[in-house]
């Protein structure tokens, strides 16, 4: 083999590598619901209760993923009554996707009574970690 090949061929390995890597990372992340330090943000528009926490999620007619979120946002909120849920079309919302920084699909929030985003989930969020962030902001 030359040299050249050889090069190539290392070249081609470590994309791969790298690519890998990339990929796990990102699956890694997803559905996974992380703390937000935005401010209040302009929420008369989304239905928020002003009651108790409001899980909103952002789908699509097209999105596959996005049946499996309101699967698992419909278990929690039985469980759990006094919280709300938003379900917003993107497709048909796109000012309200931009407002809120929503990139990809699906995208679940939680906010307080207070209108305040307290946690945001790019993916198919668990159960178990949703109604953990969710039953502290009950009390």
């Amino acid at each position: 083999m030359s040299s050249s090949l050889v090069v190539a061929m290392c070249v081609i390995a470590a994309a791969l590598g790298v690519a890998v890597v990339i990929g796990l990372l990102v699956n890694r992340r997803s559905g996974v619901l992380r703390a937000s330090t935005d401010p209040i943000v302009h929420t008369a528009d989304l239905g928020l209760s002003s009651t108790g926490p409001t899980v909103v999620h952002f789908s699509a007619v097209w999105c596959g993923p996005c049946a499996a979120v309101r699967r698992v946002v419909t278990q929690v909120c039985n469980d759990l009554p006094d919280v709300a849920h938003v379900e917003i079309d993107m497709d048909a919302n796109p000012a309200v996707a931009r407002r809120l920084s929503v990139l990809s699909l699906p995208t679940t929030f939680v906010f307080d009574a207070d209108g305040r985003q307290r946690y945001r989930s790019a993916g198919v969020p668990k159960a178990t970690e949703l109604r953990s962030k969710l039953t502290p902001l009950l009390a």
